[in-house]
């Protein structure tokens, strides 16, 4: 039985969405601790330059860095992601998965393009990542998916948005069964609201001001609602010590939501 690594020290890292926000955070972060190289997945042109600022910045600090752009909505354009990222970096120790598309509305409105976009962004291309991670993936290799505190939720508006990231909970099940005679753990996070874009875009200022103070320890947060820096270390965690972590989904929201 090969033994476990428990650091990111050397490591090859794989991160869908990973141009800007918690997701270029978290390639900056997984290179502050030592991975050799990181390839890092953006939608289109639009956050072409926050990705190229990315790769430079890993450069900058003496990892590998590469940017692929891609459309995550197809299997193919997955399998394709994973063949290019492998091809560049030799192998993927880690791959997480930080792609998600928000939606606000009462279900009377929501049209069926927007339901089927809704699963196309949250449910298919989490499936099917976990599918080529589970192909890629070196041996005792880590798998991490980002998905809501919604999950944990009782509430109007987010049946669509919720309803589609709900099924990663058993994905992520599945797959730590199918992959754990690897020795590859296989997790979901569920953050709070996030002080990003993503969040703002949905949300109306009354909103915004309460989920500000929706959660336990709002108060001592830097904007009321949960900081990409404070899930970061979680993700750290759970691909490198916190292997034995697997098939899990955690809510990680400072008191917002529990399950």
């Amino acid at each position: 039985m090969a033994a476990h690594s428990h650091s990111i020290s050397g490591k090859t890292v794989l991160i869908a969405g990973g141009a800007k926000n918690l997701g270029g955070l978290l390639a900056r972060d997984f290179t502050a601790h030592g991975a050799k190289a990181v390839a890092i997945h953006y939608n289109s042109t639009s956050t072409k330059a926050d990705a190229e600022q990315t790769v430079a910045a890993i450069k900058a600090s003496g990892a590998r860095a590469f940017a692929f752009q891609a459309d995550l909505r197809t299997a193919w354009a997955m399998e394709q992601l994973f063949a290019d990222a492998k091809a560049a970096m030799g192998s993927i120790d880690i791959a997480v998965n930080t792609v998600g598309k928000v939606l606000k509305k009462p279900m009377a409105e929501i049209s069926e393009a927007e339901f089927e976009e809704m699963s196309a962004v949250n449910s298919k291309a989490a499936f099917f990542f976990l599918k080529e991670a589970g192909k890629a993936v070196s041996e005792n290799g880590k798998i991490c998916t980002l998905v809501t505190s919604l999950l944990g939720a009782y509430t109007p508006l987010y049946a669509a948005y919720a309803g589609a990231k709900a099924p990663v909970e058993h994905y992520t099940r599945a797959a730590s069964k199918e992959l754990g005679a690897r020795g590859i753990s296989v997790t979901a996070i569920g953050p709070g609201p996030m002080d990003t874009p993503f969040f703002y875009s949905a949300e109306s200022t009354d909103a915004v001001a309460y989920h500000k103070t929706a959660a336990a320890l709002s108060s001592f947060s830097k904007t009321g609602l949960t900081d990409i820096e404070d899930i970061v270390p979680w993700i750290r965690f759970l691909v490198s010590e916190g292997w034995w972590m697997t098939g899990q989904t955690i809510l990680v929201n400072g008191g917002y939501t529990t399950k």
